[in-house]
């Protein structure tokens, strides 16, 4: 019985500890964490939460209304609301957990703006309020006895059983087969199948795989936000973000002359949504044959800028920036996926009793595009969709656990190196911001050979192996749904 759980939840972050903060304390929860409990894409969130909470100057109908603009009226309408009209709630529980939103001097929480928004609506910690959350979250689930937490566990296997599922977790070396009757996904983005990204090392789209093989239906996945304030290095393929919320507080965008150059693009100029001043960037990249952009807030006072952005000013000036002082480099990278596992207004996917929340879900909230800040909602509001109906179904749940099998070959070899690597440079070239139509093809018949040969061929399952799979198939369907 050691092995077996009435849910297991796969993924650590927002999405994940919230699910499990919101089942019922007599029900049996395994949470599974890829590495440390600190690491996911919620923890590097900065701009804040997004949501209408005794906001008297604001309202729901606004906050959807924005979404929908964001998301090209492609957002599903019914979910939307959903987002929307549960934000207070889920702001109102955070705080009770001790979430330390910034607030002015009378003591009222204090209200940022964002592209694509009408209001300031944003709720933030400093410049690190993913962080700020997180932290919060696992103080609360540590407390719950019914909560076990396996770190540095990874699925390398799931398979659907007559009871429910099975999972088969790599930790310390070696494999355990654990079971249970209802599985919540919430295992983030799928950042790592491109050169650079602002996600964290963990994000290959591991839970979208799994679900897909398990007949999921998986939807949109071709709807791929590319932040266009990702700090330019050049060197390193896990790329520091630049907050919306620093335009958001008025800065500016700079070609490589030193010149603005939004008013050409939009009339909303820096303030529009994400996808529209990164196309605008890409577009001004062909225009001066550069790819040098910066970002300035060096005109506003120092120690505003200091206090409102700590982490971003330490993070550049690490780099030899300082941004009270001089624009900073940017450009536009991997950021946020809007397509993903298909789910239900219950989060619940097209294969019974198996759950997804978060950015590995395909909720349809965000349309064709986020809105700023709408993320780390969707990740609580639909944890919790999940968490409630699975506490509906559990009492008719079978008494019993079923586990599947998962078989060792003896001759199984290593996986050879580049595969990763291949892929990642596939899909920077193909499919970045501005899609290559002409290479698309290309780029899709070698995913295809490269995922083909990873199923096919007798490699040891473990973490590398599964990570570029799940990589593989990703990239696969991205490029399926865009030929």
């Amino acid at each position: 019985m050691e092995n077996t759980f009435d849910v297991i939840i796969v993924g650590c972050g927002a999405a994940g500890l919230y699910g499990a903060i919101n089942l019922p304390s007599t029900c049996r929860v395994l949470l599974l964490c890829k590495q440390e409990l600190t690491l996911c894409n919620s923890a590097l969130a900065q701009g804040g939460i997004a949501g209408v909470y005794n906001s008297p100057q604001d309202s729901v109908e606004l906050h959807e209304h924005d979404t929908m603009i964001a998301g090209g009226f492609k957002n599903n309408p019914e979910t939307l609301h959903i987002l929307t009209t549960h934000a207070a709630h889920e702001i109102q529980t955070i705080l009770d957990f001790g979430v330390d939103f910034d607030r002015m001097a009378d003591g009222e929480l204090h209200r940022t703006l964002e592209g694509g928004h009408s209001r300031h609506r944003i709720f933030h910690h400093k410049d690190a309020t993913g962080a700020e959350i997180l932290d919060k979250l696992i103080r609360k689930v540590k407390t719950l006895p019914n909560v076990t937490i396996l770190e540095h566990a990874m699925m390398v296997g799931m398979k659907k059983t007559a009871t429910g599922f099975s999972v088969n977790v790599l930790q310390g070396g070696s494999c355990t087969v654990y079971s249970s009757h209802f599985m919540l996904l919430a295992t983030g983005g799928i950042g790592r199948v491109y050169g650079f990204t602002t996600n964290s090392k963990i994000a290959t789209g591991d839970g979208i795989a799994f679900a897909y093989e398990n007949g999921a239906e998986i939807r949109n996945l071709h709807l791929i936000q590319f932040h266009p304030t990702a700090f330019n290095n050049r060197h390193t393929r896990e790329c520091f973000l630049i907050s919306e919320a620093v335009r958001g507080e008025g800065a500016y965008l700079l070609n490589c002359k030193k010149e603005r150059f939004m008013d050409r693009y939009d009339e909303r100029l820096e303030l529009a949504p994400r996808d529209v001043v990164s196309h605008s960037i890409i577009l001004e990249s062909r225009e001066t044959n550069s790819d040098e952009f910066y970002l300035d807030i060096s005109y506003k006072d120092p120690d505003f800028v200091r206090n409102r952005f700590p982490m971003i000013y330490e993070k550049v000036m690490e780099q030899g920036y300082d941004m009270t002082k001089e624009p900073i480099p940017i450009f536009p990278c991997q950021h946020y996926l809007m397509g993903g596992i298909q789910v239900d207004t219950n989060s619940e996917t097209t294969v019974p009793n198996l759950y997804a929340a978060g950015e590995c879900s395909h909720t349809g909230v965000h349309g064709n595009n986020r809105l700023a800040s709408n993320s780390l909602l969707e990740a609580l509001v639909f944890s919790r969709q999940a968490a409630l109906d699975i506490a509906k179904k559990l009492p008719d749940a079978p008494e019993t656990f079923e586990e599947a099998i998962f078989p060792v070959n003896p001759d199984a070899k290593k996986l050879p190196k580049g595969f990763r690597t291949e892929i990642r440079k596939i899909m920077q070239e193909n499919y970045f911001v501005i899609p290559n139509k002409e290479r698309l093809p290309e780029g899709l018949a070698r995913i295809t050979e490269i995922r083909n040969q990873l199923i096919s061929e007798p490699y040891i399952v473990d973490a590398d192996y599964v990570e570029a799979k799940s990589l593989a198939t990703v990239a696969y369907l991205i490029l399926k749904e865009v030929l």
